[in-house]
């Protein structure tokens, strides 16, 4: 209410130019935009960062497989090329 009667009486005061005191404050506005922005934007990264830890995880998971795999197939062993120039 206190901030909304200065307005009133700042508008008294300046007449024809009252219209311009009247509007909210651009930077109470901004600030809210700002605040409503960073509220967004701290959300957002926080959704970033769990599916990050989820792929993270998933690869790790898929790199084990892969390995056992490889491990498990002839195709990708290691061979003595000595032994088969003799």
């Amino acid at each position: 209410m206190g901030e909304n009667s200065c307005k009133w009486e700042d508008a008294r005061r300046l007449g024809k130019h009252s219209s311009r005191i009247w509007h909210p404050r651009p930077k109470s506005l901004l600030s809210k935009m700002m605040n409503a922005d960073m509220d967004d934007l701290s959300a957002r990264v926080d959704a970033v960062k769990e599916e990050n830890l989820k792929l993270k995880s998933e690869n790790q998971v898929l790199g084990q497989y892969i390995e056992n795999l490889m491990s498990a197939s002839s195709v990708f062993q290691t061979t003595d090329t000595k032994s088969k120039r003799k």
